[in-house]
């Protein structure tokens, strides 16, 4: 399988890293919107400027899109959907319906196959939300992030007019999350699960008060949430916020019996060193989905409820059975 990359930021170096630890797939060219030669990989894979990427497009079987959430992935996905397959991590829960009509359209008129909302989150908890629901109907479900810092939420705040960088980490509520996993079920709103907390490097003469209210007040992102923005110097910054955790856990609080009388607790937790290379490994596996669906001549958009668990590794049928059954 050969594969492209569109951006080289923390989530394309990500899938860069993962890309080498496979025996079935190729990394063969980077695109990006940047001077090409201001662009050095790490694996030493050639970097183009994305006004050439038509030219190559005979010579990719997955172009992956690395760009954000907020602006790129909306205009991104179904724009080279309709010339690739290809994949991406929108993680922008509210607007994925939306998102996901505008590349099915594209990919289903020029015959690709697309595949939206791949990561951990949306991605690896949703299908443990669905599994869990499908388990356990009788029940209720409840999603906690962090404590870590959110890439997608990071890159929001980022272009925010005035801020020069920033990072925003989610965290959550131990009160909340204590009851959950004592088998409790509340009711809990957005803010009663989780509060936001945001590390700015603002330009120099820019309006501070504004730029917090427009983070505070960020649909989507912040709105629903207690959040804090700290303002820090650039040094500071350098210093304390350079690495990417995050992690979270989703749960499912359900019973079973004819009167409802036993009370089971699915949890399903991760614990990620790095945001970026664990998504790039997601999008990885779900990249060799993406190639092997289009091989059989599928088309149109796809999420990780489409793909069937084979289609992610590179082991055999008789390999999966005798290891992992």
């Amino acid at each position: 399988m050969k594969a492209a990359l569109l951006g080289y930021g923390n989530l394309a170096r990500g899938i860069e890293s993962a890309i080498v630890q496979t025996k079935d797939m190729e990394l063969t060219a980077v695109f990006t919107r940047r001077d090409p030669s201001s662009v050095k990989t790490i694996s030493g894979v050639p970097v183009y400027s994305v006004d050439d990427i038509m030219i190559y497009k005979e010579s990719i079987d997955v172009l992956f899109l690395c760009g954000g959430s907020a602006t790129d992935l909306p205009a991104q996905t179904p724009e080279y959907a309709a010339h690739f397959n290809v994949i991406d991590s929108f993680d922008t829960h509210a607007n994925i319906p939306q998102h996901f009509a505008a590349v099915n359209k594209a990919a289903s008129e020029s015959g690709h196959v697309a595949m939206i909302s791949c990561g951990w989150d949306p991605g690896m908890f949703s299908l443990m939300r669905l599994y869990a629901n499908a388990i356990l109907p009788d029940g209720q479900d409840y999603t906690f992030w962090g404590k870590g810092v959110s890439q997608g939420h990071s890159d929001a705040v980022r272009r925010v007019p005035g801020v020069k960088d920033a990072k925003q980490y989610t965290i959550p509520v131990p009160a909340a999350l204590e009851a959950v996993r004592n088998g409790e079920t509340p009711e809990l709103t957005t803010r009663q699960k989780h509060t936001r907390e945001c590390f700015v490097v603002a330009e120099e003469g820019a309006d501070l008060a504004r730029i917090e209210q427009d983070i505070k007040t960020m649909p989507n992102y912040f709105s629903d949430y207690d959040t804090t923005v700290h303002f820090i110097s650039e040094e500071e910054f350098l210093r304390d916020h350079q690495e990417l955790p995050h992690g979270g856990m989703v749960f499912r609080s359900g019973r079973t019996g004819f009167s409802g009388e036993h009370k089971h607790i699915i949890e399903y937790k991760l614990t990620l060193d790095s945001n970026p290379e664990f998504t790039g490994a997601v999008l990885t596996c779900f990249g060799r989905a993406v190639y092997r669906l289009h091989r059989e001549g599928a088309t149109g958009c796809k999420t990780v409820f489409d793909i069937a668990p084979a289609y992610l590794t590179d082991m055999s049928d008789e390999e999966i059975r005798a290891h992992l059954l």
